[in-house]
Parts: C-alpha cells; structure tokens; sequence
C-alpha cells in the first residue's frame, strides 16, 4: 500500500477566510513586517502562513486508519480549517497558543509518516520539527513573506535571490532576530529585569521574551540617530509657516534637476519640470507658482490652491 498521503491543500481549504484576511494585509501598517521596507509583489503574510501549514498537514481522507468513514474525515477536516481560520488573522500571528496548535498538526503529520507519536509539550515540538520536518525553501524570497511565515510557524526557512535588496531585507527579519531570541535589551535605560505592560495599577513587569529586548534597542537607538540626525542637518529642514501664523514639520520634500539658463546675461538655474501639479484631485487641486526674484536672480516657489491653475 502506498504511503503517500495527500495533503489538505490538495483537497479543501477555507478560502473565503484566506482571501479576507489576505486582503486585509495590505492595509496593515502597524507593527507589520512590510513596513520594514515597501516591497514590490510582496506575497500576503496571511495566504502564506495558509499554505506552509495546508502544505505540511494531512488531509484526514488519506489517513483512513484514523478516521475511517467520510463524517469522521469531514469533522478532522472541519477542525483544522478552525485552526487555519485562526491562523490568518493577523492579531493571532504571536499567540503562541494559536501557533502551538498548527505546529502541533504539522509534528502529528510528520510523525504519522514516520510512524511515531508526535510530542504534545510546546517546546519538545519545536525540536522535533527542527529535527525531523524538511525545511521550506523559497528561492526568489523577494519581501521574505514565505520564509517569514515559515520560521513562525517553526519550521527550518531557507530563501534566496538575485537581488541584494530582497536578500538584506529577508535576513534582518529572518536570519538576524532569532540571534536575539528571549536576551535582554544592551541600551542604558532598559530595565534588565523587564519591561512594565499596562497601566496604572494594571501594570505587570514582563520579562524580555523572544524578540522584545531587541525591538526596545531598535527603538532606542533609531530615536538617538534621529537625534542626532536633527543635531547635524536639521537646519536643512525649515520647518513649513502655515497659513494661521503656526509652523508644522515638512513630511515631504519635492525636487527637480535644474540647468543654468543658456543666457549668459540672466544666470538663472532652470528647473526641469513638465508639469507644476501638486495634486489633480477635483476640489482639491494644488500647484506651484515660480516667483522669480531679478534682483538676487533665484526663483522662489509658492503652493496655490485649492483651485486649478490659471491656464485650466
């Protein structure tokens, strides 16, 4: 008899739950691995984490020994769509109870082949997928959400690509955090004992577990460079006068190659534009008018709107 047994994602999954979260995905932002760098193409974090785990886990129907009629497959089959559908939602991605039960499944499935009887505590799984489950190979990684969801979900990830870009961003979330796993934080205002979670009276200490002691170097250290980026250039970032007297911080700088004007008696730096749009937006257009200053021979710019411009 052949030991193949097909996998669920050969069979049935709960896509309708798959391709709302997935789509969900994309509008996420805080705390989000995508926002590490914008990634063209970049594979929906939810879809891949319901494929690595569909992909790895038995259909019930191939397992006839376990559950021997089509009710006993379907209602196996049923439970582990429940655990998919819990699995894609992003608010569930680190709880580990969550993501205990689909290692869980995936140890069951490999066991199962090798005829032995999957370990049940947390930590002994993680061994034994380490030891035993093949690794997930992706070899055009792009944004890293394949080996990503891999890693999360305990298994050994390997990725590569042609492409330095995708090659840096993949190793800083799946190849260096891990060398931090569960250390505690090196930045001089860090508690070594933990971090306070909550508020008030509501407020615990909380050891740094898994990656936290890292995330609060990255915050602290990314807060000191922005300081002392600001010391060092910051003058070359005015801030912006508002209309009502008030001043606000520029969110965003547009720029323009400039060539010298080819008349020697004028001296002034052309911008190379096709168009002074800001934004086309019906009700909301706004544009940049050049006020050129003969005097001191530069050209200033000056936003206008909300209205189109004169020659609309």
């Amino acid at each position: 008899m052949s030991t193949h047994r097909k996998k669920l994602i050969e069979v049935s999954l709960p896509l309708e739950t798959i391709n709302r979260e997935s789509a969900k995905d994309a509008s996420l932002t805080h705390g989000h691995p995508s926002t590490l760098h914008r990634y063209w193409a970049r594979r929906p974090l939810a879809a891949c984490r319901a494929v690595i785990f569909a992909s790895m886990v038995d259909d019930p129907g191939s397992c006839e020994d376990e559950f021997p009629t089509e009710s006993d497959q379907g209602a196996e089959r049923n439970r582990l769509h429940g655990i998919l559908r819990q699995l894609v939602v992003w608010k569930n991605s680190n709880d580990e109870n969550i993501l205990a039960a689909a290692r869980y499944e995936i140890a069951r499935s490999i066991a199962r082949h090798r005829g032995e009887t999957a370990p049940a505590e947390p930590d002994a799984v993680l061994r034994y997928l380490g030891e035993h489950c093949p690794a997930v190979y992706d070899p055009f990684c792009g944004g890293g959400s394949i080996s990503l969801e891999a890693q999360r979900l305990g298994l050994l990830a390997r990725g590569s690509d042609l492409n330095p870009l995708p090659v840096l961003i993949t190793k800083a979330m799946i190849e260096l955090p891990p060398q931090f796993h569960n250390q505690k934080p090196v930045n001089p205002d860090a508690d070594p004992l933990g971090m306070f979670a909550g508020t008030g009276k509501h407020a615990e200490r909380v050891s740094w577990k898994g990656t936290s002691g890292l995330a609060n170097d990255i915050r602290y250290y990314g807060a000191w460079m922005r300081e002392e980026a600001y010391k060092r250039i910051g003058h070359l970032y005015p801030d912006v006068q508002l209309p009502d007297g008030t001043s606000a911080t520029v969110v965003a700088w547009l720029w323009t190659r400039t060539v010298p004007c080819i008349n020697p008696a004028c001296g002034l730096h052309k911008p190379l534009m096709t168009t002074f749009h800001l934004c086309k937006k019906k009700g909301n257009e706004h544009w940049v008018k050049p006020v050129v200053n003969r005097e001191l021979n530069t050209i200033s710019w000056v936003v206008k709107g909300p209205s189109p411009p004169p020659s609309q």
